[in-house]
């Protein structure tokens, strides 16, 4: 009998916002159970992705998340932060993988062989599964981050720079969660500098 080679698949979320730490996930699914309604975790709605957390949690063989705080990010740059937090979701798998496969055209340096894959969240369902329990993860930190930094808006808008976020920062200022290596983030401060 060959043994199968374990297999996870990797994807992050949040290197867009201007706030917030980037969150990874790393997936094993199992091959003996399907697990209907897996793709892209940006064309899912809400409930959808909530209800395929549960199942990809319940379901896989292994699952684990981790990150990159602010201050990696803005030491770093966001791709290097995002790698990092990559190999930090690999690394707490309780199972350990033979091969990952990971969203994008970089990998991580990581302990077993590894595969970028363009796209790779619309066409692999473990990595489809990660980019979903990245995505609800994050979502769920930034929803708890409003509290403690209200007025921003992070519960609806995750930390993206939409207009009203833009808007709440040139009249609040920064806070300790947002990324100061970030242009809109960035100007703002020297701007308020220069104004001082």
């Amino acid at each position: 009998m060959t043994h199968r080679v374990l297999v996870a698949g990797v994807d992050e979320a949040g290197r867009g916002p201007l706030a917030g730490p980037v969150v990874a996930a790393a997936v094993i699914l199992d091959q003996k159970r399907t697990i209907r309604g897996l793709a892209d975790s940006k064309t899912l709605s809400e409930p959808q992705r909530l209800r395929l957390e549960e199942a990809i949690k319940v379901g896989a063989v292994s699952w684990a998340l981790g990150r990159a705080e602010v201050e990696e990010i803005d030491s770093l740059n966001i791709l290097w932060a995002s790698l990092l937090a990559m190999r930090r979701a690999v690394e707490s798998l309780a199972v350990k993988p033979g091969r990952c496969l990971i969203d994008g055209n970089r990998c991580p340096q990581l302990a077993c062989p590894a595969e970028a894959v363009v796209g790779g969240d619309r066409l692999i369902a473990a990595i489809s599964a990660a980019s979903i329990l990245a995505k609800v993860g994050r979502d769920q930190e930034m929803v708890a981050l409003d509290e403690k930094y209200p007025g921003y808006g992070l519960a609806r808008h995750k930390g993206y720079p939409t207009r009203a976020h833009i808007l709440a920062l040139q009249e609040l200022g920064a806070s300790p969660i947002h990324r100061r290596s970030f242009a809109p983030v960035r100007r703002l401060l020297d701007h308020n500098e220069l104004a001082s």
